[in-house]
């Protein structure tokens, strides 16, 4: 819980229970949830939480750069705590989403520009789909 509280304090976000709630989940369940995994997951033991909360708070974290928004799926969007450079590869068979190192961009390649933000999405079929 503590990281979390730090990771709100961090970010100038007030730590609350719901807030704390949905941060700690996202950094231990590193699935890349959407709305509704983050809300069925956390209502049987926080029963007055209300989706349009979850909602709230996740786009107050994405806001804030505390947590990064995937809009790697058409339908959903989906949550990372890992607020790291990575990219995010979703497999077309399982629909699974997985973390991949990426190659960072520097003032060299991108002469005169500054980045801010950098989202790289790949395709395709993961090692488990592949073996089947």
């Amino acid at each position: 819980m503590t990281e979390a509280i730090d990771i709100l304090n961090s970010h100038n976000i007030r730590p609350s229970v719901q807030r704390i709630a949905i941060l700690k989940y996202l950094l231990e369940h590193r699935i890349h949830p959407t709305v509704d995994d983050i809300y069925l997951a956390l209502n049987p033991t926080m029963p007055t939480l209300s989706k349009t909360t979850v909602y709230n708070v996740l786009r107050n974290l994405v806001e804030n750069g505390a947590v990064l928004a995937l809009t790697i799926d058409e339908k959903n969007v989906r949550y990372d705590a890992d607020i790291s450079s990575h990219a995010h590869f979703r497999c077309q068979s399982c629909g699974e989403l997985y973390d991949l190192k990426q190659p960072t961009m520097s003032d060299e390649n991108t002469p005169g520009f500054e980045i801010e933000n950098v989202h790289v999405y790949y395709w395709g079929k993961c090692p488990k789909c592949m073996k089947k």
